[in-house]
C-alpha cells in the first residue's frame, strides 16, 4: 500500500467467500458431502494453509462463510488462523448465524491498515443470519467507508436489503463494497444496488461460481465513482465452491489514512476477534 505521502494512494482489494475452508468439486457433492459442513475434517486445514497464502497478497480482505471456531472447524477461530498465517495485524470477525457448537458462520475483515471505525449490522431478511460490516478509515467527508457482506440467497431478500444498504450509504462520498451479493450483474436487483447505492461494477463478466465451472459472477467488489479501479480479475484458486475475486484501486486524493497506531472505535460495541486477542464489550 502507498505512503500517505508519496503520491496516490492504492489498496489491493480481494473478496472470497471460502465456504468454511471446504472445497467442492461437482453439483452433486453438495448432497454427497454435505456432512462435512457439520464436523472438522483435515481438508479444512489444507485449504485454509492455501487461502492464507492468498490473502497475503493483499491490503484488504473481505470474507463470507469464514468460521468463528465451532465444532465442524474443530475449534480453530479461522479468522485468526488466517491472519496469523497470511500476516494481518488488524483482523475483526461477524459471527451471524450460530447453530450452538456446530458452527459459527458470519464475514470477516482483514486489513494491513488500523480502521478507525467498525459497525456491525444486522441485514434484514426473511431467514435471520445475514450481516454488513461497515469499516470506516479517515474521518470527515472524505472519509473511505468499507462494507461486507453475503446477501440473501432469494430476491425478496436480497431487494430488501438494498433498501437497508441504500440508507446506510446515503451520505457517504467514497464506498467500497465488498462479498458475495447472490446477483448476477445483469439481475433487476443488482441494476436497484447500483443505482440506488450509487456504485459501479467495473468489470462484467467475471465469473465466481461455481469454482469447478464458473458460469456466474455471484463475488463482485463495487466502488464510488470517486475511486479509480485499475485492475480486476478473478483467480483460479478453487479453495472453495466460489472464486476470490480481487481488485487494486487508487484512492480520491482527498482521502489520506490517519496515523498508525490512532485508536480503534468498535461501534455499537461487541464481541470481535482479533488476531491479537479478543475483545469484548
Amino acid at each position: 500500500m502507498a505512503d500517505d505521502h508519496a503520491g496516490p494512494q492504492r489498496l489491493r482489494l480481494l473478496s472470497y467467500n471460502i465456504q468454511s475452508g471446504l472445497s467442492t468439486r461437482n453439483y452433486s457433492q453438495y448432497v454427497t458431502r454435505s456432512w462435512r459442513h457439520l464436523v472438522p475434517v483435515p481438508s479444512r486445514m489444507v485449504n485454509l494453509d492455501g487461502i492464507a497464502r492468498i490473502l497475503a497478497d493483499y491490503d484488504l480482505v473481505a470474507l463470507q462463510e469464514v468460521d468463528a471456531g465451532s465444532l465442524r472447524s474443530g475449534f480453530v477461530n479461522q479468522v485468526k488462523y488466517l491472519a496469523a498465517h497470511a500476516g494481518f495485524e488488524h483482523v475483526f470477525d461477524q459471527s451471524n448465524r450460530k447453530i450452538g457448537m456446530i458452527s459459527q458462520h458470519g464475514n470477516a475483515v482483514l486489513s494491513r491498515v488500523r480502521p478507525d471505525a467498525i459497525t456491525e449490522h444486522k441485514l434484514p431478511g426473511l431467514i435471520p443470519g445475514r450481516g454488513v460490516l461497515a469499516v470506516r478509515f479517515g474521518s470527515g467527508i472524505d472519509a473511505l467507508y468499507v462494507l461486507i457482506l453475503h446477501m440473501a440467497l432469494g430476491r425478496r431478500g436480497r431487494l430488501r436489503q438494498i433498501e437497508f444498504l441504500a440508507e446506510l450509504v446515503r451520505d457517504y462520498r467514497h464506498v467500497i463494497l465488498m462479498g458475495d451479493l447472490n446477483s448476477r450483474l445483469d439481475s433487476p436487483e443488482m441494476a436497484v444496488l447500483l443505482e440506488s447505492v450509487r456504485l459501479r461494477e467495473s468489470a462484467p463478466g467475471l465469473h465466481t461460481f461455481p469454482s469447478w465451472q464458473p458460469d456466474r459472477q455471484l463475488d463482485h467488489i463495487l466502488v464510488s465513482p470517486s475511486i479509480t479501479v485499475e485492475h480486476v480479475e478473478v483467480l483460479d484458486h478453487v479453495y472453495s465452491d466460489h472464486l476470490p475475486i480481487a481488485m487494486e484501486v487508487r484512492l480520491p486524493e482527498a482521502f489520506r489514512f490517519e496515523a498508525p497506531g490512532f485508536g480503534l472505535r468498535i461501534d455499537p460495541p461487541d464481541h470481535w476477534s482479533l488476531a491479537s486477542g479478543t475483545s469484548e464489550a
